[in-house]
Protein backbone atom coordinates (compact mmCIF):
# COMPACT_ATOMS: atom_id res chain seq x y z
CA UNK A 1 0.00 0.00 0.00
CA UNK A 2 1.09 3.21 -0.71
CA UNK A 3 0.70 6.05 1.88
CA UNK A 4 1.37 9.89 1.99
CA UNK A 5 2.27 11.54 5.80
CA UNK A 6 1.29 14.84 5.44
CA UNK A 7 1.45 17.78 7.38
CA UNK A 8 0.29 21.59 6.49
CA UNK A 9 0.91 25.23 8.20
CA UNK A 10 -1.34 27.93 8.15
CA UNK A 11 -1.58 31.61 8.67
CA UNK A 12 -4.11 30.99 11.87
CA UNK A 13 -6.47 27.94 13.18
CA UNK A 14 -10.09 28.37 10.62
CA UNK A 15 -9.64 28.40 7.23
CA UNK A 16 -13.47 29.56 7.45
CA UNK A 17 -11.90 33.13 8.75
CA UNK A 18 -9.67 33.10 5.58
CA UNK A 19 -7.06 31.85 6.79
CA UNK A 20 -4.78 30.19 4.14
CA UNK A 21 -1.98 27.11 3.38
CA UNK A 22 1.74 28.55 3.59
CA UNK A 23 3.59 25.18 3.73
CA UNK A 24 3.02 21.72 2.58
CA UNK A 25 5.13 18.85 3.35
CA UNK A 26 4.89 14.85 2.51
CA UNK A 27 6.51 11.93 3.09
CA UNK A 28 5.97 8.90 1.15
CA UNK A 29 5.58 5.40 2.73
CA UNK A 30 5.55 2.19 0.39
CA UNK A 31 4.46 -1.11 2.32
CA UNK A 32 5.40 0.72 5.35
CA UNK A 33 8.66 1.95 4.58
CA UNK A 34 9.88 4.98 3.90
CA UNK A 35 10.74 5.96 0.06
CA UNK A 36 12.79 8.66 0.34
CA UNK A 37 10.71 10.52 -1.65
CA UNK A 38 9.16 13.80 -0.17
CA UNK A 39 7.11 16.55 -1.41
CA UNK A 40 7.28 20.15 0.31
CA UNK A 41 6.70 23.56 -0.86
CA UNK A 42 6.44 26.69 0.78
CA UNK A 43 3.65 29.44 -0.44
CA UNK A 44 2.48 32.95 -0.68
CA UNK A 45 -0.80 33.12 1.49
CA UNK A 46 -1.06 36.41 -0.12
CA UNK A 47 -2.00 37.91 3.54
CA UNK A 48 -0.70 38.50 7.33
CA UNK A 49 -0.39 35.55 9.97
CA UNK A 50 -2.71 35.57 12.67
CA UNK A 51 -1.46 36.59 15.87
CA UNK A 52 0.88 33.64 17.72
CA UNK A 53 0.74 31.76 14.08
CA UNK A 54 3.97 33.16 13.02
CA UNK A 55 5.97 32.17 16.18
CA UNK A 56 4.71 28.94 15.98
CA UNK A 57 6.09 28.44 12.29
CA UNK A 58 8.80 30.55 12.24
CA UNK A 59 7.78 32.21 9.21
CA UNK A 60 6.97 35.00 7.93
CA UNK A 61 4.84 37.22 5.28
CA UNK A 62 8.15 38.84 4.02
CA UNK A 63 9.69 35.37 4.03
CA UNK A 64 7.17 33.89 1.40
CA UNK A 65 6.09 37.05 -0.63
CA UNK A 66 8.47 35.28 -3.31
CA UNK A 67 7.72 31.94 -3.15
CA UNK A 68 4.53 30.62 -5.40
CA UNK A 69 0.68 30.97 -5.28
CA UNK A 70 -1.25 27.44 -4.24
CA UNK A 71 -2.60 27.68 -7.53
CA UNK A 72 0.57 27.44 -9.45
CA UNK A 73 1.99 24.16 -7.16
CA UNK A 74 -1.94 22.40 -7.08
CA UNK A 75 -1.38 20.03 -9.70
CA UNK A 76 2.20 18.94 -8.60
CA UNK A 77 0.82 18.30 -5.52
CA UNK A 78 -2.24 16.27 -6.39
CA UNK A 79 0.01 14.41 -8.82
CA UNK A 80 2.05 13.50 -5.65
CA UNK A 81 -1.13 12.29 -3.39
CA UNK A 82 -3.26 10.65 -6.05
CA UNK A 83 -4.52 7.44 -5.01
CA UNK A 84 -2.41 7.38 -1.90
CA UNK A 85 -3.83 6.94 1.65
CA UNK A 86 -3.34 9.66 3.32
CA UNK A 87 -2.13 10.02 6.92
CA UNK A 88 -2.55 13.35 9.03
CA UNK A 89 -2.95 13.85 12.87
CA UNK A 90 -6.39 15.68 13.36
CA UNK A 91 -7.26 15.22 9.79
CA UNK A 92 -10.21 17.87 9.67
CA UNK A 93 -7.77 20.88 10.13
CA UNK A 94 -5.32 19.99 7.44
CA UNK A 95 -8.24 18.53 4.63
CA UNK A 96 -10.09 21.31 5.85
CA UNK A 97 -7.47 23.75 4.72
CA UNK A 98 -6.57 22.46 1.43
CA UNK A 99 -10.61 21.44 0.50
CA UNK A 100 -10.38 25.19 0.75
CA UNK A 101 -7.39 25.76 -1.12
CA UNK A 102 -8.66 23.34 -4.26
CA UNK A 103 -12.03 25.59 -4.33
CA UNK A 104 -10.32 28.60 -4.61
CA UNK A 105 -8.34 26.82 -7.69
CA UNK A 106 -11.87 25.92 -9.35
CA UNK A 107 -14.54 22.97 -9.55
CA UNK A 108 -12.64 20.60 -11.47
CA UNK A 109 -10.18 19.97 -8.52
CA UNK A 110 -13.05 18.72 -5.99
CA UNK A 111 -11.67 18.05 -2.48
CA UNK A 112 -8.85 16.00 -0.73
CA UNK A 113 -11.23 12.85 -0.71
CA UNK A 114 -11.47 12.96 -4.39
CA UNK A 115 -7.88 12.18 -5.13
CA UNK A 116 -6.59 10.02 -1.65
CA UNK A 117 -7.73 8.63 1.08
CA UNK A 118 -7.29 9.96 4.82
CA UNK A 119 -6.53 8.11 7.98
CA UNK A 120 -6.48 10.51 10.84
CA UNK A 121 -3.08 9.51 13.26
CA UNK A 122 -4.88 11.20 15.90
CA UNK A 123 -8.34 9.03 16.17
CA UNK A 124 -5.62 6.03 16.21
CA UNK A 125 -3.75 7.91 18.82
CA UNK A 126 -7.04 8.36 21.22
CA UNK A 127 -8.09 4.64 20.50
CA UNK A 128 -4.87 3.09 22.30
CA UNK A 129 -4.24 5.73 24.70
CA UNK A 130 -7.95 7.20 25.86
CA UNK A 131 -7.94 9.63 28.00
CA UNK A 132 -4.01 11.11 27.27
CA UNK A 133 -2.49 14.06 25.60
CA UNK A 134 -2.23 12.40 22.04
CA UNK A 135 -0.33 15.74 20.41
CA UNK A 136 2.27 14.83 18.31
CA UNK A 137 4.93 15.66 20.85
CA UNK A 138 3.54 14.13 23.51
CA UNK A 139 3.29 10.93 21.26
CA UNK A 140 6.84 11.35 19.95
CA UNK A 141 8.10 11.40 23.67
CA UNK A 142 5.95 8.10 24.46
CA UNK A 143 6.26 6.34 21.44
CA UNK A 144 10.45 7.02 21.56
CA UNK A 145 10.40 8.93 18.46
CA UNK A 146 13.71 11.72 18.88
CA UNK A 147 12.05 14.93 18.12
CA UNK A 148 14.93 17.21 19.98
CA UNK A 149 15.09 18.97 17.06
CA UNK A 150 11.70 20.38 16.80
CA UNK A 151 12.06 23.82 17.81
CA UNK A 152 9.36 25.21 15.35
CA UNK A 153 6.63 23.87 13.65
CA UNK A 154 7.39 22.93 9.78
CA UNK A 155 5.55 20.52 7.63
CA UNK A 156 8.30 18.49 6.72
CA UNK A 157 9.61 17.94 9.68
CA UNK A 158 6.35 17.35 11.60
CA UNK A 159 5.24 14.93 8.39
CA UNK A 160 8.84 12.38 9.00
CA UNK A 161 8.21 12.35 12.72
CA UNK A 162 4.56 11.66 12.47
CA UNK A 163 6.23 8.71 9.80
CA UNK A 164 7.96 7.77 12.37
CA UNK A 165 5.08 7.67 14.94
CA UNK A 166 2.59 6.60 13.07
CA UNK A 167 4.38 3.57 12.09
CA UNK A 168 5.58 2.85 15.76
CA UNK A 169 1.68 3.16 16.62
CA UNK A 170 0.97 1.06 14.37
CA UNK A 171 3.37 -1.62 14.62
CA UNK A 172 2.88 -4.83 16.09
CA UNK A 173 1.96 -8.39 14.91
CA UNK A 174 1.95 -7.33 11.27
CA UNK A 175 5.64 -6.64 11.85
CA UNK A 176 6.31 -10.40 12.78
CA UNK A 177 5.06 -12.14 10.53
CA UNK A 178 0.70 -11.32 10.91
CA UNK A 179 1.14 -9.31 8.27
CA UNK A 180 -0.53 -11.25 4.82
CA UNK A 181 -2.49 -14.43 6.22
CA UNK A 182 -3.09 -15.15 2.38
CA UNK A 183 0.93 -15.78 2.84
CA UNK A 184 0.88 -17.17 6.02
CA UNK A 185 -2.07 -20.14 4.83
CA UNK A 186 0.18 -20.90 1.54
CA UNK A 187 3.13 -21.47 3.40
CA UNK A 188 1.18 -23.99 5.61
CA UNK A 189 -0.09 -25.81 2.95
CA UNK A 190 3.03 -25.95 1.58
CA UNK A 191 4.63 -27.65 4.40
CA UNK A 192 1.56 -29.24 5.61
CA UNK A 193 2.40 -33.19 6.79
CA UNK A 194 -0.55 -36.24 7.19
CA UNK A 195 -1.27 -36.40 10.62
CA UNK A 196 -3.58 -40.11 10.46
CA UNK A 197 -1.08 -43.31 12.27
CA UNK A 198 1.30 -40.62 14.41
CA UNK A 199 1.97 -42.14 17.61
CA UNK A 200 2.85 -40.18 21.15
CA UNK A 201 4.97 -36.98 20.26
CA UNK A 202 7.69 -35.77 22.94
CA UNK A 203 7.10 -33.47 25.15
CA UNK A 204 9.59 -30.16 24.76
CA UNK A 205 11.02 -29.31 28.12
CA UNK A 206 11.58 -25.22 27.63
CA UNK A 207 13.95 -23.38 29.78
CA UNK A 208 12.97 -20.83 32.55
CA UNK A 209 14.82 -18.40 30.46
CA UNK A 210 13.36 -18.65 27.32
CA UNK A 211 9.88 -18.58 28.60
CA UNK A 212 10.86 -15.29 30.92
CA UNK A 213 12.04 -13.99 27.22
CA UNK A 214 8.73 -15.59 25.64
CA UNK A 215 6.93 -13.61 28.06
CA UNK A 216 8.96 -10.59 27.54
CA UNK A 217 7.92 -10.74 24.10
CA UNK A 218 4.79 -10.84 24.37
CA UNK A 219 3.98 -8.14 26.66
CA UNK A 220 6.04 -6.04 24.16
CA UNK A 221 3.52 -7.11 21.06
CA UNK A 222 0.36 -6.28 24.02
CA UNK A 223 2.01 -2.88 24.11
CA UNK A 224 2.56 -2.00 20.59
CA UNK A 225 -0.07 -3.75 19.07
CA UNK A 226 -2.75 -3.27 21.96
CA UNK A 227 -3.44 -7.07 21.96
CA UNK A 228 -2.05 -10.23 21.47
CA UNK A 229 -2.69 -13.78 19.28
CA UNK A 230 -1.45 -15.34 22.23
CA UNK A 231 -3.92 -14.55 24.81
CA UNK A 232 -6.69 -15.49 22.88
CA UNK A 233 -5.79 -18.56 20.92
CA UNK A 234 -6.18 -21.94 22.27
CA UNK A 235 -4.50 -25.56 21.38
CA UNK A 236 -6.75 -28.33 21.52
CA UNK A 237 -5.78 -31.60 21.20
CA UNK A 238 -7.79 -34.58 19.85
CA UNK A 239 -8.53 -37.74 21.95
CA UNK A 240 -6.85 -39.79 19.20
CA UNK A 241 -3.35 -37.78 19.24
CA UNK A 242 -3.51 -37.23 22.76
CA UNK A 243 -0.68 -38.81 25.09
CA UNK A 244 -1.07 -41.02 28.14
CA UNK A 245 -0.28 -39.07 31.37
CA UNK A 246 2.53 -41.32 32.38
CA UNK A 247 4.34 -40.77 29.06
CA UNK A 248 4.77 -36.95 29.39
CA UNK A 249 6.63 -37.97 32.51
Amino acid sequence: MRQIVLDTETTGLEWKKGNRVVEIGCVELQERRPTGRTFQRYINPERDFEPGAQEVTGLTREFLADKPLFAAVVDEFLAFIDGAELVIHNAAFDVGFLDSELARCGERYGRIRDHAMVEDSLDLARQRYPGQRNSLDALCKRLGVDNAHRQLHGALLDAQLLAEVYLALTAGQSEIGFASPAADAGRAAAVALPTTGLGPRPRVMVPEAELALHAARLETVRVKAGHCVWDVVSVVVPDSVAEPESALS
